[in-house]
């Protein structure tokens, strides 16, 4: 599990500013889904990072060499985002994609409970991670993904108390009650973490979004490095040439 240093209220407060102004994806059985489908699937495609590379290299951009982009964050918080999204993502899938797997039944008709809980821990952790690392983000696309996921997680908090899964309304990190979990319904676990659309699958798309957003903002030479200095040698026509 990925080590995160202790953040403020204040980047807390910067971090969820725009909670309320989020919009919410549809309902599907009670599930919250949350997730704009077509841009992950530009983002897989590499069709994003093209669009972008695009708008960058534009004639206006051309003929103004003064025109730069510079990342309020340090190398160091990029990284741990970038990281910590990329851990969420992982155990998120482990969840969404094991139907065959964690979430089959044993030759007496029972789900194995102890794994799936482990799994789900796992997920929750690496979800507080990214949350405490987003904190300490002032890119305000990152702490845009960071209120959209919270918002997404909260839509969806009713469900997760089912299962013994709470929302700190303080810091909107995750906890689980481990006993709570075991004694609830697996039949909804395996709704809410299982499959494609699932809560899990939603919060691995959103994951991914904030770390191609960390991942853009790393990409501006022009930023500040681990040790706290400013470095002056981006030139914004140039941060998407490595994507195609």
């Amino acid at each position: 599990m990925r080590g995160v240093s202790m953040y403020d209220s204040n980047s807390i407060s910067t971090l969820f500013s725009s909670l309320n102004s989020r919009g919410r994806g549809g309902n599907i059985g009670g599930l919250n889904m949350g997730v704009d489908l077509s841009t992950y699937g530009m983002i897989k495609s590499g069709s994003y990072g093209k669009l972008m590379k695009s708008f960058y290299s534009t004639d206006d951009v051309k003929k103004n060499p003064l025109t730069t982009s510079t990342s309020k964050d340090s190398a160091k918080t990029l990284t741990e985002v970038k990281g910590a999204a990329e851990d969420v993502r992982e155990s998120a899938s482990k969840l969404y994609k094991s139907k065959d797997q964690l979430f089959a039944k044993d030759a007496e008709g029972k789900y194995k409970t102890d794994d799936i809980y482990k799994a789900v821990d796992k997920f929750v952790s690496d979800y507080n991670d990214l949350i405490k690392a987003a904190g300490k983000s002032e890119s305000k696309s990152i702490a845009g993904d960071g209120a959209g996921l919270v918002n997404y997680v909260k839509s969806n908090a009713n469900t997760l108390s089912k299962l013994g899964i709470s929302l700190s309304s303080s810091d909107y990190t995750l906890s689980v009650d481990k006993d709570a979990f075991k004694k609830a319904d697996m039949g909804t676990a395996k709704t809410m973490f299982n499959g494609t659309g699932s809560f899990a699958y939603s919060v691995a798309v959103k994951s991914s979004m904030m770390k191609s957003h960390a991942e853009l903002e790393l990409s501006k030479s022009n930023t500040y490095n681990d040790k706290g200095n400013f470095t002056y040698n981006y030139n914004s026509g140039n941060i998407y040439s490595g994507w195609m």
